[in-house]
């Protein structure tokens, strides 16, 4: 019976690491030669040209392992460069599977991202052309990391943006203990940047008039929490109040709704700003 037992509990063990090894991925058209590779709720960017293939963001090293093992669904041109959107760790890890790619990344960034060491650092803007494509890199600011770039591909005008905003979604759980006021200003620097389609490291695909809803959303929210706190409000009765109707179709709304609330109020008191 303890060998039964044992022998349950050992199926039961690779079949629970089976199912947790599972991933979504699959690699989208986004516009022309501009693709977006999804390993499930994140996306990286993947441009396809005549003299290489442009990533941005490896996610983790088993989804860049696939997204190489099926590069060819797309193209015969392997990975030249590798771009850090910025340097959190569940969008930039496993860059050291693009052996021999030229990394570039903000100069904010760590010396080392996941072991990978950028060729090239860059202060406000850099632009570089490859096989007929022009990639744009503009840094966005401190807010939701130091380090975080937009990239707008040409001529597709494809922007991508990762974690400051994706369209009509809510912003992550309770804000990640960033500063929700410069994390506003990176998204009015993208507002900023000219291009058509909106491809995000979450969600869905949009077009550039989806930045501006965010930046408003977070703003509104910002406005109720505050007027709540200064009347000696406690978290819980806003996160009961502070329902945010306008924007209950929006993902993500049921719940992280309350947790926008949380992160909102944590913020603002810790800044001195509630006082």
């Amino acid at each position: 019976m303890t060998r039964i037992t044992l022998s349950l509990a050992a199926a039961l063990a690779l079949s629970t690491s089976a199912f947790a090894q599972e991933a979504t991925r699959a690699i989208e058209n986004v516009a022309g030669d501009v693709y977006r590779f999804q390993n499930n709720f994140h996306y990286s960017l993947v441009v396809a040209t005549g003299e290489g293939t442009v990533v941005v963001d490896p996610i983790d090293a088993e989804a860049a392992t696939w997204l190489k093992e099926n590069l060819a669904q797309v193209t015969d041109q392997p990975v030249t460069h590798l771009i850090y959107s910025h340097s959190h760790a569940d969008h930039a890890s496993g860059g050291a599977v693009y052996e021999g790619a030229h990394v570039i990344a903000h100069e904010n960034a760590p010396a080392e991202i996941d072991g990978v060491t950028p060729t090239e650092r860059f202060a406000d803007t850099h632009s570089f052309e490859l096989g007929g494509k022009t990639f744009e890199l503009t840094y966005l600011g401190p807010g939701h990391g130091e380090d975080m770039i937009a990239v707008v591909v040409r001529p597709e005008n494809v922007g991508f943006i990762v974690d400051v905003s994706s369209p009509e979604r809510l912003p992550y759980q309770t804000f990640g203990g960033a500063n929700i006021d410069d994390w506003t200003q990176q998204i009015a620097k993208a507002e900023s940047l000219d291009f058509e389609t909106f491809a995000p490291g979450h969600g869905r695909i949009g077009t550039h008039a989806d930045l501006a809803p965010t930046r408003v959303y977070i703003e509104e929210l910002r406005a109720a929490v505050l007027d709540g706190l200064k009347a000696g409000k406690s978290v819980a009765e806003l996160q009961a109040e502070v329902t945010m109707d306008a924007y209950s179709g929006w993902g993500q709304y049921a719940d992280w709704r309350p947790m926008n609330v949380e992160g909102m109020a944590t913020y603002l008191t810790e800044a001195g700003l509630a006082n």
